[in-house]
């Protein structure tokens, strides 16, 4: 008899974790997941929380490249106009990491393949059960069959959101800019920060250095869709406009030579879970893991930490829902459940701690 086939859904890091996982438990695999196609994206701070998981992955090498930088020094501008610093170098996990996100991400996908599993590059477009097994319609025309799912494609959970109600508490949009640094003779800090403004906060990083380019930057601002100017993607001067409100972001842009060039792109960063995060239905197991199991408020900083470990430990739960052991799956779903509710609360307080625009929209829709 062959042994229990599991198909996991989606490319990211909650996806090559799952596959990691499964191919050390050796299980047989088909990844569903879009052609590569490499691109700049926001999210590229990993917690030192995140060395242990990427050890039991056997991947604990891939952030010792020079492609990734320590994340030693957050400047934070909250809850009053001074601007204080945080260094990371003296935590006992050691510093967290700025990744080079696209090359984290290849090095990833490059380990799952690694494992000798089937891939196909295409979607999910739908799915239903059949005496206990799942039959997959895929993009390309092609179907498949899978006597378990593991949904990690994101914030779209184009399995999970079939299988369990997705909740959402917040509209939370990022627009999101990658610059360049036109003048060669500054060094620019190597830091991160974070500043609170009267309709949200951004966010900015100095991204890891790639051989002999420029240096880069990522900025975001994080608002709700109503408080963003209309047509900001189209808009170079209403951007400009928007990082001249802030105290420092604007002031370590300049001082360091950076361009604001294009506008900005938009992304959902809302915090959205769906209610069940695994199940059966007519006894066809699933798991959902990473933004497609929850996704929350990028304040948290903890977006792929998250992602790699919930990959694996819905991984783990699957096995043994196939060795007949529901116990895990259902305790996978309550652990899931208790981060999201604790994630919530500590929000909440941390919003709470910006008290200069605490009469605001944005400030109000977050504490009240």
């Amino acid at each position: 008899m062959k042994p229990d086939r599991i198909a996991v859904i989606g490319s990211g890091p909650a996806g090559a974790a799952a596959c990691l996982t499964l191919a050390q438990l050796r299980r047989p695999v088909l990844w569903i997941s879009p052609p590569d196609i490499p691109s700049e994206r926001i999210g590229e701070s990993l917690s030192p929380n995140a060395r242990p998981l990427l050890k039991a992955l056997g991947l604990e090498t891939v952030i010792e490249g020079p492609e990734h930088r320590p994340s030693n020094a957050l400047f934070s501008c909250w809850g009053s106009d001074h601007l204080s610093e945080r260094s990371d170098a003296l935590r006992l996990q050691g510093p967290g990491l700025v990744l080079d996100r696209p090359a984290f991400e290849s090095q990833l996908r490059a380990a799952a393949l690694a494992t000798g599993l089937e891939r196909w590059e295409t979607n999910l477009e739908s799915l239903q059960t059949d005496k206990g097994c799942w039959h997959l319609r895929l993009g390309n025309g092609r179907e498949a069959s899978a006597d378990f799912v593991i949904d990690c494609s994101g914030r779209k959970a184009v399995a999970g959101r079939r299988l369990a109600r997705q909740q959402q508490d917040d509209q939370l949009v990022a627009a999101y800019a990658f610059l360049d640094q036109q003048d060669p003779d500054i060094a620019p800090t190597a830091a991160t920060m974070i500043e609170a403004v009267a309709e949200g906060w951004w966010y900015g990083s100095l991204l890891p250095q790639r051989d002999s380019q420029a240096p880069r930057m990522v900025v975001a601002r994080f608002s709700d869709p109503d408080l963003q100017p209309r047509g900001l993607t189209r808009d170079r001067a209403a951007w400009n406009r928007l990082i001249g409100e802030t105290l420092y972001i604007q002031r370590w842009l300049e001082s360091a030579g950076f361009a604001i060039g294009e506008p900005p792109n938009l992304a959902s960063a809302a915090t959205a879970w769906l209610e069940r995060a695994s199940g059966h239905t007519e006894e066809a197991g699933w798991a959902a893991a990473g933004d497609a199991a929850a996704a929350f408020d990028p304040l948290s900083s903890h977006g792929l930490t998250t992602a790699l470990w919930s990959g694996q430990q819905a991984a783990i739960a699957a096995d043994s829902a196939l060795k007949g052991d529901r116990q895990p799956l259902a305790e996978y779903t309550r652990t899931i459940a208790r981060g999201v509710e604790r994630f919530r609360q500590e929000r909440k307080q941390v919003y709470a701690g910006e008290i200069r625009f605490r009469d605001r929209p944005f400030w109000r829709r977050r504490t009240e």
